[in-house]
């Protein structure tokens, strides 16, 4: 099986001296996702949590919802020329009688390590395939999840010292879920930002924990459409991000209620969606 990093020569140029050494990387290797047998999808991932990379996929095609509607997860061998498993190719079967949604199982959709579900989705698309409504401004009887600006402003210290890849690479993107009170619940770590997202929501839907209804979503890059999408599907209320969301990212939060913060760096934050769930202390003033 792929390993998480590799060593590569490296020629180092510092103040002028210039040494030779062999320097730590992330991996990068392409997995293809199947389902029930017929080819879905590929991706450039980090190899490992490859089967919860594969389920956290297809609960943002809105394919999977749940632990019982998944039936098993298994590697396929690869085309390597003595027949060994290159470890790269994953079939996923979904429980008997689950009636698919309405995708093109021939359309071989290729992802980047960079644009996740690029082209592929809309904002309609995702109102009308989320399984689970996260707009809890209506008054149920259940109160919405609640953050304090302190309580956001320490997640992205406590995703960084969580990243053990990143401090022997610097080339790995984070994903978190903590809890309402701040609980680092889980983490993946991939050259992906999605395929890092992905792992989180797979592990969970795994663990019949879906809906991630009490979850705040931490990643350590931008917020881009397909990360507002995934947190959506997921059931997630809140996606914090330590950079800039899309424009299309804080359109889809807006219309499904889900809170969107960028730029989380220190004590600064901007809150673009959902704001109803962000203890602020001070008195917002158009500016």
């Amino acid at each position: 099986m792929g390993r998480v990093t590799e060593r590569r020569r490296v020629i180092r140029i510092r103040d002028g001296a210039v040494t030779e050494r062999p320097d730590t990387l992330v991996a990068e290797e392409p997995l293809e996702i199947r389902l029930n047998g017929k080819p879905l999808a590929i991706t450039m991932r980090t190899p490992g949590d490859d089967f919860a990379l594969a389920a956290g996929f297809l609960v943002s095609e809105g394919v999977l919802g749940s632990a019982d509607e998944l039936q098993s997860i298994v590697y396929c061998a690869g085309a390597t020329a003595d027949g060994s498993n290159t470890y790269n190719v994953v079939d996923v079967k979904t429980a008997p009688g689950l009636v698919l949604p309405d995708i093109n199982l021939e359309r071989n959709v290729y992802t980047t390590s960079s644009c996740g579900l690029c082209g592929k989705a809309s904002l309609d698309a995702v109102r009308t395939t989320a399984r689970w409504a996260i707009d809890d401004t209506d008054g149920g009887s259940t109160p919405p999840v609640r953050l304090g600006t302190e309580l956001l402003a320490c997640l992205p210290d406590r995703l960084r010292a969580a990243q053990r890849v990143f401090d022997r690479t610097g080339g790995l993107h984070g994903a978190a879920l903590f809890s309402e009170d701040g609980e680092l619940l889980d983490i993946r770590e991939d050259v992906g930002r999605h395929n890092a997202v992905d792992k989180l929501v797979g592990r969970a839907l795994q663990d019949g924990r879906l809906p991630l209804s009490r979850a705040v979503l931490l990643v350590s890059g931008r917020a881009s459409f397909e990360l507002a999408q995934k947190a959506v599907m997921a059931g997630i209320p809140v996606l914090a991000a330590v950079s800039a969301p899309s424009s299309l990212a804080v359109d889809l939060a807006a219309e499904t209620g889900l809170t969107l913060v960028g730029f989380l760096r220190g004590s600064s934050m901007n809150v673009y969606a959902g704001e109803h769930r962000v203890a602020m202390r001070a008195t917002a003033s158009q500016g």
